[in-house]
């Protein structure tokens, strides 16, 4: 078996017991064709040296891996769906496949599934994925690892021979089964579910768990103080993944409790979008009639479901207290955007006051003039150093006007970060990468009509590019 010698697999979640999460089969598919395989990403987990058949008898047959799970476990857990509690929810079409350290900071990394098969949770669905939803989820986590953003990573996707019916795309489909790998898959709703029940032994066993697991420095002897360090700690991670998202320009589209996990990645990803300009109601989702998740409303989603999180702490620590760290989630979601937007415009820190004065100004300039929200960003990545290249921009009209004069000030109270490669190739080019609506379908489209990949492959090459540009490596 070709592992590397320094694989480290792991079975810290079967720790936790059997009110945890549930044994299943994987479906057995009638084919197996890769179509996708993470070998950046492999090689940081010790699966680098994997045969093609090696890696679809593990990723598409589900054939355990060297001292992995001998079964896989479907995790329980409830949550709210556009804020309606759901109690018969879990992974209905996934399961925790493997854990395993990774090679390069020893952090634990989870292996989940998506489209593996029916389980105890999947009411009357079929479990199966479309091949359409796992080409939309590399695309998501690809871009959005090269736009910096704390994300799952796609480790692999498997075309499973089977015909879905879906009402949301033409049908029948083609079905494929995805392999994510992140770092934790507990989620709110894992909590939420203890709470529902009234197992409040069952929240303390998880909380620790989760701290000695994920976050060791946390513990604390006194149970009250674990948990309030616990909610800050996560409170602080999700802050940080919904301020990149914002500068990303990305909706996520369904920010339901189930899909917040504890350790901060953004992951689960069905009807996203990215932002072809700034607009606070842009929203990802047919259905969300409402707007609830829509662009602008992300980060006091974030903070309402946090706030559940802090209910189901409550059997443990004093309301006051998990009310104050909720507090301050406001103003440490402002620090983490301030910082998230100089990262996206190269610049180094000039202090908060600076750092605020240049987020309204280009928040402003970006909602009066609408024009391309990644365009501005790329144009502008290293602050005064590409006033010339800005100026042979496609959008340079906007830039010599006066709307843009306090954006121009505000960048110009900035040094240039360290570190940046503005002499990389990416940045030669008129136009960035981009991941719009349009663009998605249209990658769909060959693959659909005669199973063309070359598109799709040719967008994974200009998104790695943008990435080594950025200086995003694994």
């Amino acid at each position: 078996m070709p592992v590397a010698e320094n694989f480290r697999p792991s079975l810290a979640h079967a720790a936790l017991g059997d009110d945890f999460f549930d044994e299943v089969e994987p479906a057995k598919f009638p084919g197996h064709i890769l179509r996708y395989r993470n070998q950046r990403w492999a090689g940081r987990v010790g699966l680098g040296a994997l045969t093609d058949a090696e890696w679809l008898d593990h990723f598409g047959r589900f054939k355990p891996l060297p001292g992995g799970y001998p079964i896989p476990l479907a995790l329980r857990y409830h949550g709210h769906q556009f804020r309606v509690y759901n109690p018969e929810i879990g992974d209905g079409r996934g399961f925790l496949f493997a854990q395993m350290h990774d090679l390069k900071d020893g952090r634990l990394l989870d292996l989940g599934t998506k489209g593996s098969g029916r389980t105890p949770w999947s009411r009357t669905a079929d479990g199966r994925l479309t091949l359409k939803g796992g080409v939309r989820e590399i695309l998501a986590t690809e871009m959005l690892e090269a736009l910096g953003v704390d994300t799952s990573k796609t480790l692999s996707l498997i075309e499973t021979g089977e015909e879905l019916m879906r009402g949301d795309e033409p049908s029948p489909t083609r079905s494929s089964v995805l392999v994510r790998l992140s770092h934790s898959h507990i989620r709110i709703g894992s909590f939420q579910r203890l709470l529902f029940i009234d197992h409040h032994d069952g929240i303390g066993k998880l909380l620790d768990h989760s701290i000695r697991t994920y976050m060791p420095e946390l513990w604390r002897d006194e149970p009250g103080e674990r948990a309030v360090a616990f909610l800050e700690e996560v409170c602080r991670r999700v802050a940080l993944t919904g301020a990149a998202w914002m500068l990303a320009g990305f909706v996520h589209g369904v920010l339901n409790t189930d899909n917040i996990n504890i350790t901060g990645e953004s992951f689960d990803y069905g009807p996203w979008r990215f932002l072809p300009v700034l607009d606070p109601t842009f929203t990802a989702a047919y259905f969300d009639e409402t707007g609830l998740y829509a662009y602008g409303r992300q980060p006091d989603t974030l903070l309402w479901n946090l706030t559940r999180l802090a209910e189901c702490l409550l059997p443990l620590a004093e309301k006051s207290k998990l009310e104050d760290v909720l507090r301050g989630f406001e103003p440490q979601f402002h620090r983490a955007f301030n910082a998230a937007m100089l990262r996206r415009l190269g610049l180094a820190p000039s202090g908060e006051e600076a750092a605020t004065a240049l987020v309204r100004s280009v928040w402003k300039f970006l909602i009066d003039t609408k024009m391309p929200f990644e365009q501005f960003f790329f144009d502008w990545h290293g602050g005064m150093a590409n006033e010339k290249r800005a100026a042979g921009s496609p959008s340079a009209e906007a830039y010599a006007a006066k709307g843009f004069e306090p954006v121009f000030a505000a960048i110009g109270a900035h040094q240039q970060a360290a570190g940046l490669r503005l002499d990389h190739a990416y940045f030669s080019r008129e136009k960035p990468c981009t991941m719009l609506i349009d663009e998605v379908e249209a990658l769909w489209a060959p693959i659909a009509d005669g199973d063309d990949w070359s598109a799709f492959h040719a967008k994974l090459a200009d998104i790695a590019l943008m990435r080594e540009a950025y200086g995003i490596r694994p």
